[in-house]
């Protein structure tokens, strides 16, 4: 946020030392088949390689880093609440929400553009303080292939976007308060869930 580049060793450091100290003290965390802490920090290390090489410089000015949000949407009873990684602003004033992701293949357009959680930062960001500013959305993405690879992914969110995704939400809400929860097959944190009635 001060404008300081850090350089590729020192980064490379510091991640050695955190993953290091992180796996040591993890004795849940289950690695895949021919995985280990060892070689998941030598990834670590070329992915920030390639993110580190690849990043463009620019003008931006950093105004938030890992940036917590917190609002209201009508007709749910709890806040919706979280953090956005990065808030830059440019020099023509437009706010830049980045969101930073780690993938095995790379994203197609209709992947990003269809995205709900940079719908969700851009309502927050506009209920936080930013609601005058044009906003651009970004996923800054390293894709985990066998040649790692860096990709920014630029999009943009229509008024039409945000109230669709309030009418997803109080849907979603509604759900939740009839005992309803629907598995997410997509994601990697619900795979084979089944669900029963009760």
């Amino acid at each position: 946020m001060i404008g300081e580049r850090r350089l590729l060793k020192d980064l490379h450091e510091l991640f050695r030392t955190l993953w290091k100290k992180t796996a040591a003290e993890r004795t849940d965390i289950q690695y895949q088949e021919g995985q280990s802490a060892e070689i998941l920090s030598m990834m670590g290390v070329d992915l920030l390689t390639v993110w580190f090489t690849q990043l463009q410089e620019d003008n931006f000015k950093v105004i938030g880093v890992e940036e917590a949000f917190s609002f209201n949407i009508p007709g749910v009873s709890a806040p919706l609440i979280g953090s956005v990684d990065l808030l830059e602003t440019d020099e023509a004033g437009i706010l830049l929400i980045t969101d930073f992701k780690t993938s095995s293949r790379a994203y197609s357009v209709g992947d990003v553009d269809r995205n709900q959680q940079l719908t969700v930062y851009q309502m927050a960001m506009k209920r936080n303080g930013h609601a005058g500013h044009e906003i651009l959305l970004k996923f800054d993405c390293l894709i985990k292939t066998q040649k790692p690879k860096f990709e920014s992914y630029w999009t943009t969110r229509s008024e039409v976007d945000e109230i669709r995704m309030e009418r997803k939400i109080r849907q979603v809400w509604s759900g939740i308060n009839k005992g309803v929860f629907v598995p997410n097959d997509t994601s990697w944190k619900c795979p084979g869930a089944i669900t029963e009635s009760v």
